[in-house]
Parts: C-alpha cells; structure tokens; sequence
C-alpha cells in the first residue's frame, strides 16, 4: 500500500467557488487595466499615438499598484464569496461601492505620481481619464458577474421549458402583487406543466403592458374573448384582497368559459408569503355564494370552555365532529365524544390526538337511546356542558321509518337532557334545524319535539319541579335496597337541579352528512343526470366551521330556555347551485350533464323558515345570532303525550304521525 507524501497529505483541491474565485481575480486584474487604457484612448480620439508620454507613463507606473489595491479592496467587500447565481441588490451595492473608492485610489495615485515624479503641466490626469475610467471599470466588473446569472437563469429556463408538455394555458386574473408572485412561480416550478399566456386586470392603466414578458390584455368584462382568443383552459384567480361578492362576480363570468378554476384562499396567504400555485385551490361552492366568511370572536368561547368537561353527542357526524375540532382548541379540561358509529368516532379520535396530544380525549361508543349506558357515562364522567349533536337528519329515509325518527330524536334527547340534568351538568345545548318550523316531514317534527323538550326540562328546572319530569325507560327496573339508594340520591340531585337548556337552529351546512352537494358531485361525476326536486326549492347554507363556531357563542350567551337562530344569510336556489356545480367541473348544464326534476320528496317543502310566526326575534350581543321567543304549550301535558308517543313508537308504529300531530300543532305532514 503506497503512503502519501505528508507534506502533500492535508493539501485539500479546490472547490467550485474557490476556482470561480480564481477566474474573477485574473479577470478584475484585466478589467481593471483595461477599463483605464480605454479611458486614455478614448480622451485622446481613440489614437494610441495621440496619447502624451508623461500621461502614459503615469498609467503605466500605477496601474500594477492600482490592480492590488482593487483586488484586496474587492476581497475585503466579499466579491469573491457571492452566490453570483442569485446576486441581487446587495452584490449591486457593494459593486458601486468598490468602484467608487477604487476611483478615490486612481485620483490620489495618479495625482500624486503626476506632481512628484512626472512634472505633468495640469498637475493630474484628464478629468475624463478618471470618470470613462470609473464607468468602464463598474460596468465590465458587474457585467460578468450579472451576466452569469442570467446565462443560468436562462439555461434553467429553457431546461423547464424543454421538459414542460405546456397542457395547461392559464389565464391570470389579477396583475398586482399575488399575480405577480404566482406568474413568477409559475414560470420556475419544473414540475407544473401550466404556463400563463395572458393577465386579466380591472385597472386600464396596466392594460396593454407586460409583466415578465406577459400582456395584461384588458378588464374582466372581455374574459371569454380572451379565452377563445388565447385558448386558454385553465383560469387562475389571485386577487386576495378582492371581497365575497367581488370574487363571485368575477367567477360568475369564469365559470361560463369552461375552463378550470382555481382561487387564491385570502389575504393569510399573501401576508405569510404563501402566494405559490400550490397554495392555489379548486374554486369550492361556497366562493359562489357571494357572501363574507363568518367571522366570529371567539374569545368569549375560550374563557366559556376553557378548563371543563364537555361532552358532544354524535361527535362523529358533520356537525359534531366540527364540534369536537373547535372546543379542542379551547383548552377544555377534558372533552368526551359519544356516538353510536364507530367508525366515525374513530376517524376523529385519530385526527384529534394527532392534533392535540395533550388533551384528555374519552371517546364512547353508545346509543342516546340507551339510557343506562347514557346514565353510566354521565355518572362516571360528569360533564359540565353538553353538546347534544345525536340526531337522525334525513328527510326521506325518515319518512319511511317515522318512529326511528321519533325514538332517537325526541325520546334520546330526552333521556340524555335528563341525565346532564341528575349528574349537575351546567349546560345543555341543543343542535335543532330550521326544519323544525311548521314541520311537513316527520324528522323536522321530531327536531320540534326535542325543542319542546329542552323548553320543558328548562321551565321545571327553574320552578324548581324537576322532579316532576318523568323518567322515560324502555326497559324494567329492579327493586332493592341498592335501588331505593340510589332513588334517594336522584331525588336530591332533583332538588338541586340547576342545568340551563338552550337550543340553536340553522339551515343547511355545505359538505355535511347527507346534503345535496356531494351528491350532485357524484352525479356529475357519473356524467349525470343532475337530480334537482324543484326549480324553485330554495334553502340557506353556511359552511360547517361557520355554522359551529356560531353555535359555540350561541352557548355562551345562554339563560337558559332559548332557541337561538343563526342568521344564515340570504337563501339560494337549489337549481342554481347544480348548474354552478355542473359549470365549475368543466361542463355546460342541460347540454353536457342533463338536470332532471324529480319532484319535491314526501315531507319536502319549497323553502325553510328559521322561525315559526308566532316566534317573535330579540338580537343579542352578535348581529348573526337571535333569540326566538318560546312558543308557549302545557308542559305537563307534553310530557305525557310524550310518554305516550314513545309507547306507540316500540309497540304500534302506525300511530306515530297521528300522535306527533297532536303534540305538535304545526306539523303539517300527518295526511
């Protein structure tokens, strides 16, 4: 094995930038010398013979000196460690810099060579010598270094463009910062196939200009013109300052075009630096809505929540799982979820300890049917404010199983209100619809019941007659001494009864369990037909994350007895939200995707009401959230025509919808 030489064994080769650094050193010496020979030719008509000899003499006595005082003034500036790939202002500045002082050197050097030693008559060099020197010298030492980064930049450039198969022709709407910021990104990402060939923008001063080589052609009126004109199939929104109805307006035109959209989320991403075509997302439903997100201070919620126990019944569904996402961020103290569907209880077990591994999270598998599992797990856990989300919610499948509707919606809210109530739970809130108003279908009836049940527990509690309210049991209960115990204890958590009942109703959430939406997606997605009940059926809509968050400061301002009602906006047809669904995929309604009319379905009706029209309306401390006044009704004899009705639901079904009739008046689906 041959060893190395030791005085040779540590010498280490070059690097890259080292060898860069090398190039750039021989180059300056030879700019430099140059950049002040041209400058004498040129004062002197560009005849070398022309030149004086005592003026060419000084050059050619100082300009070695010269040479190593730029050299070392340059090293001492980090000329030669730049990154000259992504030079920018800073190597810009320090390039001005060095030349400036650089020219300080040559004035005094020459000056001084000039009175000394060469007696020249002016005493100097020619003012011209010294400024063609300067410009010559700043641009030739600028020159190469800029220049290598435009060779890269433009190699990498046409390296993308090599690889890019140019599928995607995207029109840009919006020619300020964003747009700007996502042209640029647009143009470097290697990986994206999509190149913008056109910008769209409002402001006519930036019409008929360019930006990074691109034409800002003209207003959002003309989109479809530019469409056809530069075949574009894919339109890009980034205009993050731009409002909900501004954004609509603007989409509304795009959507006509065929083409595929994609939005900027909001000014967040602008702020955070996040304006990049993978923050770009599918224009959803709701950007057409043309209303401004809920925006809600949920402060009050923070101080409400924070440091409790809460529980949330159906905590795996739409609404309930939104529930338990929102009071995990609020600190609570511990947060139980209970749902009789595993695998939804499950899906969001998972996602909230990966999120919040430090919260107390108990999630139940359970029945609000069940009350002596509901029992068991208020007794064990004792939880302070319940959510009670458990519910079945669909129309037409509960028109068919009307005392399933029945056993679960009014007889489960029962049994869990009475439980929160024993075991000194602090508040129950209830997750109520605006189908409950004049019910025509039996599964808003049964939201009215559940309603009328959270009134009754409220108004018992308070005349301090809770133990007035009847225990609702589907199953026998055995005597004994163990039994008579705990019958003395329940009649003295009665008499302490304290729990404050509150229900919330709103409409519609896009994207829930069972809403339209996701099917008329998976109707387009099979190339249709697009089933719509009626052209004129209207319903209002919120986002589930809205829809929550109000439901949650809803519960804070809570005295108990209310139904609070979340001002949903205005309503929208249902017709229009198919065919703008059928327009955001990429296809033309009645022509590409047919739309069919089915007619409206048993217990449907064409539009909702958030109150009944004996309720009057009080607002509250949050211009989206009001307070129907309770509609008054015997409690006592509610709660016995209840009783009853749950009897008929396990034993003679074909009664239900007689019996809801009578304990609810303005149901209107009995015939």
């Amino acid at each position: 094995m041959s060893r190395k030489d030791p005085e040779t064994q540590f010498i280490k080769p070059l690097q890259h930038w080292q060898m860069i650094s090398v190039y750039l050193t021989v180059y300056d010496v030879l700019a430099v010398n140059l950049a002040y020979f041209l400058s004498l030719w040129f004062r002197f008509d560009c005849r070398y013979s022309a030149i004086p000899g005592d003026y060419l003499q000084v050059y050619l006595t100082f300009i070695p000196i010269y040479s190593v005082l730029c050299v070392g003034l340059f090293r001492w500036l980090r000329l030669y460690k730049s990154i000259w790939r992504f030079a920018s202002f800073s190597e810009l500045i320090r390039v001005t810099v060095s030349t400036a002082v650089s020219t300080l050197f040559q004035i005094v050097g020459t000056v001084a060579l000039c009175q000394r030693f060469y007696h020249v008559p002016s005493g100097r060099m020619p003012i011209s010598y010294y400024v063609f020197g300067m410009v010559i010298q700043f641009i030739l030492i600028l020159a190469v270094r800029f220049s290598y980064r435009l060779v890269l930049l433009e190699r990498d450039r046409r390296a993308v463009t090599g690889k890019r198969k140019k599928t995607g022709r995207v029109l840009l709407v919006g020619a300020g910062s964003a747009g700007r910021m996502i042209l640029r990104d647009l143009n470097s990402a290697k990986e994206i196939e999509d190149r913008v060939v056109c910008i769209v923008d409002d402001n006519p001063n930036k019409w008929n200009r360019y930006i990074d080589g691109i034409p800002v052609v003209g207003g959002r009126e003309d989109i479809p013109k530019f469409v056809e004109k530069y075949r574009i199939n894919k339109i890009y929104l980034a205009i993050p300052s731009a409002t909900a109805r501004e954004k609509r307006d603007i989409l509304d035109i795009c959507k006509e075009t065929g083409c595929e959209l994609k939005n900027m989320p909001g000014m967040y991403q602008f702020a955070t630096g996040e304006v990049t075509v993978s923050a770009m997302r599918e224009v959803a439903i709701e950007d057409l809505l043309g209303r401004e997100p809920v925006q809600v201070d949920l402060g009050e919620v923070f101080d409400f929540l924070s440091g409790k126990v809460i529980l949330v019944t159906g905590g795996g569904g739409s609404i309930g799982s939104e529930l338990c996402r929102q009071i995990a961020s609020h600190g609570p103290k511990q947060l139980i979820i209970f749902d009789v569907y595993e695998n939804n209880a499950y899906d969001i077990q998972l996602e909230l300890r990966d999120r919040y591994p430090d919260l107390d999270l108990q999630v139940l598998v359970g029945s609000v049917r069940d009350s002596r599992r509901v029992n068991q797990v208020f007794e064990k856990y004792r939880p302070q404010v319940v959510y009670h989300a458990a519910a079945h919610k669909h129309v037409p499948l509960m028109e068919d199983s009307p005392a399933e509707a029945v056993k679960n919606n009014a007889v489960g809210t029962y049994k869990t209100a009475y439980a929160a109530m024993l075991n000194g739970c602090e508040r129950f809130v209830l997750i109520s619809t605006d189908k409950a108003v004049n019910p025509t279908n039996i599964m808003g009836a049964s939201k009215r019941l559940c309603e009328m049940v959270i009134q009754s527990f409220d108004r018992k509690v308070k005349e301090g007659k809770a133990d007035e309210l009847p225990r609702l049991y589907t199953h026998e209960t055995v005597s004994g001494p163990e039994d008579a115990k705990a019958e003395a204890a329940r009649q003295k958590a009665l008499q302490n009864a304290h729990t404050e009942f509150v229900a919330v109703r709103f409409g519609n959430v896009l994207g829930s369990n069972g809403s339209v939406i996701p099917v008329f997606k998976r109707q387009i997605e099979k190339g249709g037909p697009v089933t719509v009940t009626h052209p004129d059926i209207i319903r209002y809509f919120m986002t589930i994350p809205e829809a929550v968050s109000l439901v949650l400061l809803a519960g804070t301002y809570a005295k108990g007895g209310e139904i609070f009602v979340l001002d949903m906006g205005e309503p929208v047809k249902i017709d229009t939200l198919a065919r703008n669904l059928i327009k955001l995929a990429g296809y033309k309604p009645d022509e590409d995707i047919r739309i069919e009319y089915t007619g409206l379905r048993p217990g449907e009706k064409l539009y909702e009401e958030k109150l009944m029209t004996e309720e009057g309306l009080k607002t509250t401390a949050n211009r989206l959230i009001y307070i129907g006044c309770p509609v008054k009704f015997d409690v006592d004899l509610f709660l016995r025509q209840l009783e009853s009705l749950m009897n008929a639901c396990y034993e003679r079904e074909e009664d239900v919808r007689g019996l809801v009739a009578e304990i609810v008046p303005t149901y209107q689906g009995a015939g």
